[in-house]
């Protein structure tokens, strides 16, 4: 620390040095104008960092800067250059400014390292260096810091805190004053007298007085200061003097240190004035601090033998080993660390060191690092007075205390990573178990042990054990009513323990009744929804926007209660951006109260959806809860599930327009009906677009399980207010998200959401919206392979659209009713209702539609004239390429594959089904997709091309079975059976062909399922 690198200055008006430092004569330069130094003073409480142009104009003008404020501004930046050794010091970057303040060239800077060496030699009883670096450090003192400027400055928490460290500076000097007694006490007492007078509850400065005027001969003055000093802290604050002032008392008692007169040395009790310091109390015994092992502690071996090798692993230079056991409540993180703890307790011959932080108990505020490193300290046997006040010099201690032992230090139930990185000890031979609800990712080097819910087989353990009954299996309810939690089952252990005529059938029915179990997981102390309180409650009483944004995301989740959530659905949830809904939906993932289980999804524990539903009923009595979006027309707050459902009838028509090409296919799913609700095209216009199909379909992908479970929920709320009053918006988002459901193959959704659609339309007496649901099913049983039943739906909605004059709609149904017939066997009919469906597509100049009819003319001939059949198909396809319409294409191609099937072409017939699948790509047509898939896996087979047939049969097999498409899965099993009957496995083939026997009976799959009678019973020969 040389002078000449001190160059500004804060500990009093701000100043310049020329670079010789402040003692020297004529090398303060006083800045004249209050702006200036303003400006100077706002740069330095950054410096190194930006500081931008508006909070520059609110420090220097009270934060109502005039009109002028930034042209004088930059006039002032001006001047202050031409102050500078260096006009390169102050920089302008974008929005502000930056000064560059090298080490040492900021008085502050000098003071605070002065500061800690006085510090150090405080502790280390080095008084010679204390009195040097204190002397220092107050010599650079020209006042209070901060003199003279303008409260918008800022720079309080700086000045308060300077002026605590020069306080403290004044009283090691003086105890390095009384330690080395160097005659010079007289001299104290006039300046302890003033500081004692200033700060008349600061004990410290009365020891140095007393100690001062005993030595001085002055006795019974000593003795006035301590009864004033006691008489003011019990009346005032009612406590007494510490154990530093009662030292001192005792010395003026026993007349101990006493010097005889003026000019005379020092007695020989004089050197024991420092005995009145504070000082380390006695060694304490070794530290075994460790909570009792759980008493029944069940499972998580793995979890176990993994934290004990992260713990007892060799020491490495990053610092001693540390893991943090993570989970939401109740999920057994603190009995893990202890039984973790316990076993690893001999290892740790120095011992062990436990502190509950309360991070997340109910009913106490946690603990602040310093009340932390306060008991850690005192626990290692420091005297509490010698406990530094400043958190920095207190972690210090404690990891000087640490480094030469082997320590095992347990942090429990910590709130975050602030409170916990100050206890952290740096010698190898320590070790750390941290648990929190939150990872504490910012905590570097730190191993991290997630815990989930127990295993069913170790819950029905931790059961048996703690209840002492037999015979409860992992299959038992109790097991999936508490969510596999740990404190869950504790708690419903002790319940059945306490009370033995209480069964756990009984319990588990008493669980089951209600639409929230936390009545029935208290006990005694134990209490899963206090538990879940303390996070929630936080949250909400917090200063932190996120946080009271996270609080009210778990209210929205607990009205909606959906299988998971993303941020886009819970940003109009709150009525918040979607930036906020993903940081709250975060917040929420660190206190544990929910889970990202994959990236953007999130999913509350089953105990954490009891919670929330009972603060959202909560927040719905008491109109607690911030409102989500209102109805149209209304202001009124409107229920959660109605803003979903219009969210999701927004995204839905976005779908559409992404996944179906545009013309009349797509304009008339899009066309309102009667019941179309209001305002539905402005929500459009607030969703972006798909960048693709691709996007799209994996849009609905995600969402589609919350889509059924909210339609079904809302299905089951019964007549009335509560489902009538969205019946519009159903109706709405179940036609738009149809062709995502058929084109993705999502049979079961297909189904129930079909059905609940038909069931909306009859509702609201919406003949269109009825037609449609109608031809929407009928798609379904199309897709099942039940061509009867979608044949009558089909009629019904033809007589409907009839009714309605909707051309395009009857040439739909039309098309549709031609298909069917011809999967009959009824081809006359087929043909006179495909021939009606391309005289309406001519009519209306529907070129997609007439392309679509053409594919199915070919797929009628091709009972007859396979030849013509693929001239029809060529037509289709050339349609298909004119207007650039993928699935007409891809369609053509796979129909002339099967129509050269027909004809014994398989050569011909394999590059027609490759071509399909590449112009498919990730436009999405399951239907297509199968069919060609089944014709190139034919083709191939008959081809002898065995090996490839195979592999393409089993991710056939493997899309069927994802989508639980019966029907597919059956034809595909069909064709795998003739595979391995080919090969001489013919056992293996049969089984193959019961299994699609089991699937394809009942459907119209007449031959086939003919065929496949056949197989089974080893009728039907090799051909």
């Amino acid at each position: 620390m040389t002078r000449r690198g001190l160059r500004f200055g804060l500990l009093g008006t701000p100043v310049l040095y020329d670079g010789e430092g402040p003692d020297v004569p004529g090398s303060v330069q006083v800045i004249g104008s209050p702006k200036l130094r303003t400006l100077l003073a706002a740069l330095l409480l950054d410096a190194g960092r930006v500081v931008s142009v508006e909070a520059l104009k609110d420090a220097m003008w009270g934060g109502a800067p005039p009109v002028s404020a930034l042209p004088s501004l930059h006039n002032h930046v001006a001047r202050l250059r031409r102050l500078l050794d260096d006009p390169g010091r102050l920089l302008t970057v974008p929005n502000g400014y930056l000064l560059r303040v090298g080490e040492g060239e900021l008085d502050v800077q000098v003071f605070d390292a002065h500061t800690a060496a006085a510090r150090a030699a405080h502790t280390a009883r080095d008084w010679e260096r204390v009195a040097r670096t204190c002397a220092a450090a107050l010599a650079l003192w020209r006042g209070s810091p901060l003199t003279g400027l303008p409260p918008e400055v800022g720079g309080y928490a700086l000045a308060r805190r300077l002026r605590e460290a020069r306080l403290l500076l004044l009283e090691w000097r003086y105890d390095a004053e009384l330690a080395r007694d160097t005659g010079r006490l007289a001299g104290l007492v006039p300046e302890l007298a003033a500081l004692a007078a200033e700060h008349p509850l600061r004990e410290a400065y009365h020891r140095q007085l007393m100690l001062a005027l005993h030595r001085t001969g002055r006795r019974a003055e000593a003795l006035v200061v301590h009864r004033d000093l006691r008489a003011r802290l019990v009346d005032e604050l009612g406590i007494e003097p510490g154990p530093g002032v009662r030292d001192a008392h005792v010395e003026v008692l026993r007349g101990r240190g006493e010097r005889q007169g003026p000019g005379h040395g020092p007695s020989a009790g004089a050197s024991d004035g420092a005995e009145a310091l504070p000082r380390p109390a006695q060694t304490p015994p070794r530290p075994a601090q460790l909570p009792p092992a759980p008493a029944h502690f069940t499972g998580r071996d793995a979890v176990r033998d993994e934290l004990i090798r992260v713990l007892t692993r060799a020491p490495r230079p990053a610092g001693p080993p540390a893991v943090v056991v993570s989970g939401t409540a109740g999920v057994g993180k603190s009995a893990l660390a202890l039984q973790v703890a316990h076993t690893l307790a001999e290892r740790f011959s120095d011992g062990q060191l436990y502190v509950n932080l309360h991070g997340a108990t109910p009913g106490m505020t946690p603990l602040t690092p310093a009340q932390a490193l306060t008991a850690l300290l005192r626990d290692l046997g420091t005297d509490p007075c010698a406990v530094p006040e400043q958190p920095d010099a207190a972690a210090a201690l404690l990891r000087s205390l640490l480094a030469p032992t082997r320590t095992l230090l347990v942090l429990d139930d910590a709130a975050n990573a602030a409170q916990v990185r100050p206890l952290l000890p740096a010698g190898p031979g320590c070790a750390v178990i941290v648990t929190s609800r939150s990872p504490l990712t910012t905590l570097d080097g730190a191993a991290r042990v997630p815990l989930a819910p127990l295993s069913g087989e170790d819950s029905a353990a931790l059961l048996r054990a703690v209840s002492g009954r037999d015979g409860l299996g992992a299959g038992h309810p109790l097991v999936a009513l508490t969510g596999r939690l740990p404190l869950a089952l504790r708690v419903v252990a002790a319940r059945l323990a306490a009370r033995r005529a209480l069964t756990p059938d009984v319990l588990a029915g008493q669980l089951s009744a209600t639409d929230s179990r936390l009545s029935h997981l208290e006990y005694d102390d134990l209490s899963v929804r206090r538990s879940l309180a303390v996070a929630h409650d936080a949250l909400a009483v917090s200063d932190r926007e996120t946080d009271r944004d996270a609080a009210l995301a778990l209210c929205r989740i607990g009205a909606l209660d959906l299988p998971a959530y993303g941020a886009p659905l819970l940003a109009r949830l709150t009525g918040t951006g979607e930036r906020r809904a993903e940081a709250a939906l975060d917040r929420l993932v660190d206190v544990a109260l929910a889970e990202e289980t994959a990236y953007g999804r999130y999913v509350p524990h089953d105990l954490v959806r009891d919670f929330a539903r009972e603060r959202a009923r909560a927040a719905a009595r008491t109109d607690a809860a911030t409102p989500g979006e209102t109805g149209p027309g209304t202001g009124t707050p409107e229920h959660p599930a109605g803003t979903a459902l219009r969210w999701y009838a927004a995204v839905a028509e976005r779908t559409l327009t992404a996944i179906v090409e545009p013309g009349l296919d797509q304009d008339d799913r899009r066309r309102p009906t009667s019941s179309q609700p209001p305002g539905h095209a402005g929500r459009v216009a607030s969703v972006p677009p798909f960048a693709d199909a691709a996007a799209a379909f994996a849009w609905g992908d995600r969402e589609l399980e919350n889509i059924v479970a909210l339609v079904e929920r809302y299905e089951d709320t019964g007549d009335g207010a509560g489902r009538g009053a969205h019946d519009a918006h159903v109706a709405v988002l179940l036609r738009l998200l149809h062709p995502y459901l058929l084109r993705g193959g999502r049979v079961p959704e297909l189904e129930v959401l079909g059905r609940a659609a038909l069931r909306v339309a009859r509702r609201l007496g919406d003949e269109a919206a009825e037609a449609c649901a109608l031809g929407d099913l009928a798609g379904m049983h199309f897709l099942t392979g039940r061509t009867g039943e979608a044949l009558a739906l089909t009629d019904r909605a033809l007589e409907l659209w009839r009714r309605l004059g909707a051309v395009s709609w009857i040439r739909r149904a039309l098309n549709n009713r031609g298909l069917l017939l011809e999967g009959l066997g009824r081809f006359a009919e087929s043909e006179r209702a495909l021939r009606q469906s391309l005289t309406h597509s001519r009519q209306l100049a529907d070129p997609y539609g007439e392309a679509v009819t053409l594919s199915h003319l070919g797929n009628l001939y091709e009972h007859t004239d396979p030849r013509a059949a693929i001239e029809q198909h060529r037509r289709s396809l050339a349609i298909g390429d004119r207007i650039a319409a993928v699935i007409v294409q891809h369609s053509a191609h796979c129909n002339i594959g099967y129509a050269h099937l027909r004809l014994g072409e398989p050569a011909a017939a394999l590059p027609h089904f490759e071509e399909s699948l590449r112009i498919l790509g990730g436009h999405g047509d399951w239907h297509g997709e199968s069919q060609t898939r089944l014709g190139l896996v034919r083709a191939l087979r008959l081809l002898g091309r065995s090996g490839r047939a195979d592999a393409e049969c089993a991710e056939l097999l493997r899309r069927a079975d994802a989508r639980a498409d019966r029907y597919t899965g059956g034809l595909a099993r069909h064709q795998y059976g003739l595979l391995l009957r080919e090969r001489g496995r013919v056992d293996e083939a049969r089984e193959q062909w019961r299994s699609a026997l089991a699937a394809l009976d009942g459907t119209d799959e007449r031959a086939v399922v003919e065929e496949l009678r056949e197989l089974v019973a080893g009728a039907r020969p090799v051909s």
